[in-house]
């Protein structure tokens, strides 16, 4: 049953998020916003310590728990519509996640359109990945990712597979977006009760952004036409109450008629990447316990 403090939470990210929309900030404004936001409302878990640093030419951050015990690594890539978001932003879930896997996690900071659109966030993602591969041989490495950042680590996966590279040990996604075209059902038939997609106007801008000069439908810019036989072992995260519903129900339903092992669980009355609000609702914390130990589940494989 859905706890009634998410029901309440639900009420105060929607009317926060319509007061930010209202606003109509330029991108550069509004990417600052969101930081302030993030640093405001969402602080990093105890027993977890923040270092930046750059990995294969790439900046990010290391978020590390006090002490993992687990040769793994975890590739955080962000969300954001690929045309915002930041380590800022997405530090407190990515060290939430690093700590109950008890696992190292890189926070990519990542590339972003419209300034450099397709295919520089996926470059960064797979530079990242194969510098960390080169560094520690041998040591599984799972990519774990948000929104436009799973839809992201599920190209990576993707380009990996093509090119012959060392597949990642699992994908934990949450809520990803992988049909930048917009052609799902639920972009439209859930767009009253999300919060953060009321409508596809900034889907829209966000995907053309990205896209850049290549087609929506370019299997690595919207994975949604891609073909995803022999993909890592997925666990997909999603919320009922979300436009991009559709995205993980279909991804989960191609990757297993694919062959791919995916899992998919829906949470009821959940909205987009809900997992924000971990140690303030019971829904959070849960999805974020479950996609460590899926994680450490696969590292142990």
């Amino acid at each position: 049953m859905q706890s009634f403090k998410s029901r309440i939470l639900y009420h105060v990210v929607k009317y926060q998020l319509a007061k930010l929309a209202r606003l109509s900030l330029p991108l550069p404004e509004y990417r600052l916003a969101r930081e302030a936001v993030a640093t405001r409302m969402f602080k990093i878990p105890e027993g977890v310590k923040v270092q930046a640093e750059n990995v294969g030419g790439r900046s990010g951050e290391w978020l590390r728990p006090t002490a993992p015990d687990n040769r793994g690594i975890v590739l955080y890539l962000h969300g954001g519509a690929y045309n915002g978001g930041s380590c800022i932003t997405h530090r407190a879930i990515a060290a939430k996640l690093a700590k109950v896997s008890n696992t190292p996690a890189f926070n990519l900071e990542y590339r972003l359109a419209p300034e450099h659109p397709f295919p520089a966030a996926l470059d960064d993602a797979v530079a990242t990945y194969s510098a960390l591969n080169t560094a520690q041989p041998g040591a599984p490495i799972a990519i774990a990712g948000d929104s436009a950042g799973a839809g992201l680590a599920l190209a990576v996966a993707i380009k990996l597979r093509d090119e012959g590279m060392t597949r990642p040990a699992a994908l934990a996604l949450m809520s990803p977006w992988t049909d930048l075209a917009l052609t799902n059902g639920t972009h439209a038939s859930r767009a009253a009760v999300d919060p953060y997609f009321p409508s596809k106007e900034r889907l829209t801008t966000a995907a053309l952004h990205y896209a850049g000069e290549k087609e929506l439908h370019h299997p690595l810019v919207s994975p949604h036409y891609a073909d995803v036989h022999d993909l890592p072992p997925t666990l997909i995260h999603v919320g009922t109450l979300e436009a991009l519903l559709d995205d993980s129900l279909m991804l989960a339903q191609r990757m297993n008629a694919q062959g791919s092992s995916a899992t998919l669980k829906e949470f009821p009355g959940m909205w987009h990447v809900w997992q924000t609000l971990h140690g303030r609702m019971r829904e959070a914390d849960q999805s974020l316990e479950e996609l460590g130990v899926f994680i450490r589940t696969q590292f142990a494989q």
